[in-house]
């Protein structure tokens, strides 16, 4: 799509978060022009608002959650806006933040499933699988999608480390900051390996 050179002009939904916000942040720091979208800017489930916000943009990164939303309906509902608003608006690419649950681990098992893992927020982990699985189903043909999420969970601290990020399987061990985070999202945006999968990151 692009390069790591390029500026472009970029979209965040749930730009209010602390993975929106460190996106953002990474965004402004090499230089690109960005538009941090709130709820207050538009409605994430409505292709029409969702094409509004993002047109005029090269790139959109998703960062949602709705905690009064059930998840299963949220994130499909999210992800068929996007796909279908993004389409419209003509962007070209977009890294939405899933969930390690749902990503395999090195055997194969999501790691969800795997022995010992907190079932308790299991609906919000199949929800974002099903989110996933909406995005797969209706991103039209010129819209690049990738799915990126930490292979385990991210670090308490908000400062990134310097050392950088790795692509793995699920870890429930594994940990990354937010800013190491925001920088593969970044790279992703400008330079995709990624394409139309879901994908876990790790601190370096």
């Amino acid at each position: 799509m692009t390069n790591q050179g390029t500026t472009i002009k970029i979209i965040v939904f749930g730009a209010g978060g602390r993975v929106g916000r460190a996106v953002v942040a990474e965004a402004r720091a090499r230089g690109h022009e960005v538009t941090a979208a709130g709820r207050a800017d538009g409605d994430v489930t409505s292709a029409a608002d969702v094409e509004r916000l993002a047109a005029g943009h090269d790139a959109a990164v998703a960062a949602v959650y709705d905690t009064g939303a059930v998840p299963g309906a949220f994130f499909p509902a999210a992800a068929r806006a996007l796909a279908a608003g993004l389409g419209g608006a003509g962007v070209g690419r977009l890294v939405s933040v899933g969930l390690a649950s749902v990503l395999p681990t090195g055997s194969g098992e999501p790691l969800m499933d795997t022995p010992g893992y907190p079932q308790e927020w299991r609906e919000f982990y199949v929800g974002h699988g099903a989110g996933t699985e909406a995005l797969r189903a209706a991103a039209p043909a010129g819209l690049d999608w990738a799915v990126l999420s930490p292979s385990g969970d991210f670090t308490a601290e908000g400062a990134g480390t310097g050392r950088g990020y790795a692509f793995a399987p699920a870890d429930a061990g594994a940990r990354i900051p937010h800013a190491d985070f925001a920088r593969a999202v970044l790279d992703e945006l400008l330079a995709p390996t990624v394409h139309r999968t879901h994908a876990g990151v790790t601190g370096a």
